[in-house]
């Protein structure tokens, strides 16, 4: 993405600020794992999608007054020193080509041009970038800037931009769909390495680690979230993350994985038989399953709520868990079915924005996964299937294809696989 998408937000953004104000955005830190250890960094994500910048303590100020708008990059100073051990930090040069930002300033220079700024013009609003205020986030750049105003500049009132910019991310634009395409296509890749080179005997985590070589084939460096491999009983539990466990001969294994692309995920449920063939009643659990996505994709068109997507996808799987004698009631299906159809998809694998509420409904260019699943745990018997969904003009199109879906098709990858490498 170039860098008129990055000032497209942000000028999206200033438009519903007071004037005069200054906002304050910061990228973040890599948070401390032991020792003198950093986990990896990744940015807040509001501060990618406003800068398309991933570098670490990087920070923008903008200046609104008298409806013109300011903006002021500020990075890290160029350290040889420090170069030889981690790196070139972010040239100038290349800050303003990604951001779209032309004044650029080293971070040392900071303090003292905030101080400038608030003590010669008169801002009474300052916005921040709050991130949902929790014992963890306290300690965010952000949440101690605050808290240093404040002391400073009593008079200031702050403002939390944080749910402004969720629901300016709720609508994807075009380059934003391709890069979760493009994770899509990645993720599908990898489920087929994957299953070709599935046999009974395995441990979860080298099944898991053929995902990952095909990602790291495509230059992919992070996920979209922990990958679940699940094979037999692990598939009942929801959130399953060991991999550690012997895929037994007749066991049914589940995934749920994704692929990041320039920090856009996908997220992809998958279920199939590691010996290649589903039993009897497997396939019975499994169609139901698949019925569930199929109908419950078709839905999916501008006007629908998120509450109607949700209760279809719920009430479909209790009518057919009935016909088949699992559950008595329809209300029982909460014994088997236990979680949300689906959630929006960007930036974040459970991607931000208010579209849980009663009254919004799916427009072009929403991005929502369905996952319907059956946990039976008496029987040993973990299914989900998962794609990610375009809210279209007209309708909907599935950003994930590729996969063998149905029973005869999975168990014919299965044998041309089966003879291929094993």
């Amino acid at each position: 993405m170039n860098s008129v998408f990055f000032k497209n937000n942000r000028e999206k953004l200033y438009q519903g600020l007071a004037d005069p104000s200054l906002t304050v955005l910061f990228a973040g830190e890599a948070p401390q794992k032991s020792a003198d250890e950093t986990y990896p960094f990744v940015p807040n994500r509001h501060f990618y999608y406003l800068t398309g910048l991933s570098e670490p303590k990087v920070i923008v100020v903008a200046t609104k007054v008298n409806g013109v708008v300011t903006e002021t990059l500020f990075i890290e100073k160029a350290d040889p020193f420090m170069a030889k051990w981690v790196g070139e930090t972010i040239k100038p040069e290349e800050a303003k080509r990604v951001s779209g930002i032309s004044t650029i300033r080293t971070l040392d220079t900071f303090d003292n041009f905030l101080k400038r700024e608030l003590s010669s013009k008169p801002y009474t609003e300052l916005y921040l970038d709050l991130e949902n205020a929790s014992w963890e986030s306290l300690a965010r750049p952000s949440h101690q800037f605050a808290q240093k105003i404040l002391k400073q500049f009593p008079y200031i009132t702050i403002h939390d931009i944080y749910h402004t910019v969720s629901q300016m991310r709720l609508i994807k634009s075009p380059e934003e769909i391709e890069n979760i395409r493009q994770a899509g296509k990645i993720t599908v890749d990898g489920i087929k390495h994957l299953m070709s080179h599935a046999k009974p005997g395995m441990k979860e985590y080298e099944l898991e680690a053929y995902f990952n070589f095909v990602l790291k084939s495509h230059g992919v460096t992070d996920f979209a979230f922990p990958t679940i491999c699940a094979s037999g009983q692990n598939g009942t539990v929801l959130h399953y993350a060991d991999n550690h466990s012997t895929v037994e001969d007749g066991s049914l294994v589940l995934l749920d994985l994704g692929a990041q692309y320039h920090y856009y995920s996908s997220d992809i449920s998958f279920t199939f038989p590691v010996n290649g063939k589903f039993s009897e009643r497997q396939k019975v659990i499994y169609n139901i399953v698949l019925k569930a996505l199929n109908e419950s994709t078709k839905i999916i068109k501008p006007g629908l709520s998120f509450t109607e997507f949700n209760n279809f996808g719920r009430d479909l799987l209790a009518k057919e868990c009935q016909k088949i004698g699992l559950i008595d009631d329809l209300e029982d299906i909460t014994k088997y079915y236990f979680h949300s159809l689906g959630h929006s998809l960007g930036l974040d694998t459970h991607d931000v924005g208010d579209y849980r509420r009663s009254d919004y409904q799916f427009e072009p260019g929403f991005v929502v996964t369905v996952e319907p699943g059956l946990y039976i745990e008496e029987e040993g018997i973990g299914i989900r299937l998962e794609d990610d969904v375009l809210v279209t003009e007209d309708g909907y199109e599935i950003l994930t294809p590729g996969l063998p879906r149905t029973v005869e098709e999975i168990e014919t990858f299965m044998a041309k696989s089966s003879s291929q490498v094993h």
